[in-house]
């Protein structure tokens, strides 16, 4: 298993592996054929930038069997989803700001994600596995309260589109099993959500061969597998962690006062 990250230092972007609280930086490309520096860097002293940056945002709707049992549901047919636009990406440490009063309530949702490693198109699901390059800690921010709001249009795009309504990191993990995963979502240092990877309706291979097959996936896209119960309402000056063991703890403040 490797934890890749990106980071700012002395004013310059740079990627690696994390061990221990040392980073191993590399050149060339992390997908392809990453070369190790031989410069090995102090994780304290570094500024975290997203793992990765996509060029699609991806993220799953009632993708857990307990959640869609919740809501009184059937089972979807075929994977839902969402794209965020790159205005929402938001790097570790960084603060989540909320919307004003009038846009609603905004609620966290914690995932796995899965970064592609290699262009997919057209993949099949026995395929899928060689074109995941790993997972990462996502926290999929709603404006929940905007995608009823006009009952003739409902607002997915605005609702989850907002700037910094789409945190992911501190890092990507590679040879990890999402089936074993379980993932908690804290907010002020309580756990909110608690639920397995493994109640997934659509494992992360057949999200990787289903949304190839409509659309090209590229190296470092980011597709956010879909949360489970427990979601809630992000405030003024919490903290909210997505921690998933095997991968990290993805944390992000949020802004003490909401936009006027």
């Amino acid at each position: 298993m490797s934890l890749w990250l990106r980071y700012e230092h002395a004013g310059r972007p740079g990627f690696g592996t994390l061990e221990g609280g040392e980073v191993h930086a590399c050149t060339g490309d992390m997908f392809g054929h990453p070369v190790p520096s031989g410069e090995t860097l102090p994780l304290s002293g570094l500024r975290l930038l997203t793992p990765v940056w996509p060029s699609k945002f991806i993220a799953l709707v009632n993708n857990y069997g307990e959640a869609v049992k919740k809501q009184g549901l059937t089972l979807p047919a075929e994977p839902l989803y969402f794209l965020k636009a790159p205005n929402a990406f938001l790097a570790p440490n960084e603060a989540i700001r909320l919307p004003p009063p009038e846009i609603g309530k905004v609620i966290y949702e914690g995932e796995i994600g899965i970064v592609v490693g290699r262009e997919a198109r057209n993949v099949t699901e026995a395929q899928a596995e060689s074109f995941i390059f790993g997972y990462t800690c996502v926290n999929d921010v709603t404006a929940l309260d905007l995608i009823g709001r006009d009952p003739s249009f409902a607002q997915w795009t605005r609702a989850k589109g907002f700037d910094t309504f789409g945190p992911f990191g501190p890092v990507v993990a590679t040879g990890v099993d999402p089936g074993k995963l379980t993932v908690r979502t804290l907010l002020k240092g309580k756990v909110r959500q608690e639920y397995p990877g493994s109640d997934m309706i659509f494992p992360p291979r057949v999200l990787v061969s289903r949304i190839s097959r409509e659309m090209t996936l590229l190296p470092g896209d980011l597709i956010a597998c879909g949360t489970s119960v427990g979601i809630g309402v992000l405030r003024p000056g919490s903290t909210v962690e997505v921690a998933i063991e095997g991968i990290g703890i993805l944390a992000n403040p949020v802004d003490a006062e909401r936009a006027a």
